[in-house]
């Protein structure tokens, strides 16, 4: 895909490594960029079923990319996180939409850290697989800026609103077990086992009849956007699929 995203695939199984290991997989726009392509080119992929997104280790991503430097100052980090927003928002909205909306199952390996925009990724997915050694945390406020809408949207969705709140006012870190008693992971494993626990869970998934799982997947995520849908034109609509 280019430096920074490893697309790999290995029969109906594709996993995509965010590849910037010295920059903790940081989400700079290349990346986001790379990202968005390889998502785009697994939603025409007949051949996958299944999608697995992770990191190279030790982390899953650090979050944005703003050219952070230790020497900062309060203010200056502020400045600098302010002013990389905008474009980090349209590219990483743009990525996740396309991630969030691929008919196949998706699943993130959560093999480390996942901070701010990290953790935001991981919601697109629809599985959310962490290693017990990692942490997960939203330290926008801290840093003076708002966590993108679509973030929010989904952390919401998933959690409601009052612990929305909690994750992302409070900044604090959330190790894997108490993201899971939240609902934001759904299984916790040894990081030495992780990547292994996660191919196995993919290649159960991937030997379902590929149609009904879409199908299923289609009709919950567009529950979970707009409440009860009329179900009689979704099965309408389903019927006529080939």
């Amino acid at each position: 895909m280019g430096d920074n995203v490893v697309l790999a695939r290995e029969g109906p199984i594709a996993t995509v490594t965010m590849s910037r290991p010295d920059k903790r997989n940081s989400l700079s726009d290349p990346m986001l960029t790379e990202l968005g392509a390889a998502f785009g080119e697994l939603r025409d992929d007949a051949s996958t079923r299944v999608v697995i997104v992770t990191g190279a280790p030790p982390v899953f991503s650090a979050g944005a990319d703003a050219g952070l430097r230790s020497s900062m100052s309060a203010e200056e980090r502020r400045r600098a996180m302010a002013s990389r927003k905008s474009q980090f928002r349209r590219l990483f909205e743009r990525a996740n939409t396309v991630l969030e909306s691929l008919e196949q199952v998706t699943i993130a390996a959560i093999n480390g850290h996942a901070v701010g925009g990290g953790w935001g990724l991981t919601l697109a997915c629809d599985f959310r697989w962490a290693a017990a050694e990692a942490q997960l945390w939203i330290p926008e406020v801290d840093l003076g800026v708002a966590l993108g809408v679509g973030s929010t949207t989904r952390f919401v969705r998933l959690v409601g609103p009052a612990l929305t709140k909690e994750i992302i006012l409070e900044c604090r870190r959330y190790t894997a077990t108490e993201a899971q008693a939240l609902g934001l992971v759904h299984r916790v494993v040894p990081g030495v086992d992780l990547l292994k626990a996660v191919r196995e869970y993919a290649e159960r998934l991937a030997a379902k009849p590929f149609r009904a799982l879409a199908e299923c997947k289609a009709r919950i995520n567009t529950i979970a956007r707009a409440g009860m849908p009329d179900v009689n034109a979704m099965t309408e609509g389903f019927l006529d699929r080939a």
